[in-house]
């Protein structure tokens, strides 16, 4: 049997997130099989239970990592005084609308990790909070509280229209609810 070096199995380990996040973005959580995950990333299903105890631990995995990912833009963003209205801007894009299998975690998992078990639900909250802390920081006056308050609702308004302009079949429709949900997040951020 091959021995494998520590930077070999964190490595295996990393493409099997990389390859299980884009699915699960693409098709849904429930509809992603493990056997297509590890297919798609040239391994055999034995070698699975080498990297994650079940589905779900892999589930958790990938939500941290992209949740993360997303995490580490809005610290950039915020570090390079990058304002928020190009953050707003570039979520509410068509090119994040037609890329779900790159793009936010939340918009396009969100419904299923409501259903998934507390352990789950526990990783994206606290991860959900931080992210909410960081879009706080980029808004402009009003009290700690307030910006928290605006942040919220700022993000839950991108994450909804996002989810929204996936999910109808007419493409003027989908752009129209792009470019008004940009109008109403950047409303909300500037406290109108």
């Amino acid at each position: 049997m091959a021995r494998y070096d520590k930077g070999h199995r964190d490595a295996t380990r990393r493409h099997i997130i990389d390859v299980a996040s884009a699915q699960f973005r693409e098709s849904g959580i429930a509809a992603v099989g493990l056997a297509g995950i590890m297919s798609e990333a040239g391994l055999t299903n034995g070698a699975f239970y080498t990297h994650f105890e079940s589905k779900e631990d892999l589930v958790r995995a990938v939500l941290l990592d992209a949740l993360e990912r997303r995490e580490q833009r809005h610290k950039d963003n915020l570090e390079n005084g990058i304002a928020l209205e190009t953050t707003i801007r570039d979520y509410l894009s068509p090119r994040h609308r037609d890329h779900a299998g790159t793009g936010c975690p939340t918009a396009a998992l969100a419904s299923e990790i409501a259903r998934h078990p507390n352990a789950t639900r526990e990783a994206f909250t606290a991860k959900m909070s931080d992210i909410i802390a960081l879009m706080a920081a980029q808004m402009p006056d009003g009290s700690a509280a307030e910006r928290r308050r605006r942040a919220m609702s700022v993000y839950a308004t991108m994450v909804g229209a996002l989810q929204l302009s996936r999910a109808v079949s007419d493409r003027q429709l989908s752009e129209e609810i792009l470019e008004n949900a940009v109008k109403a997040a950047l409303a909300l951020a500037n406290g109108r």
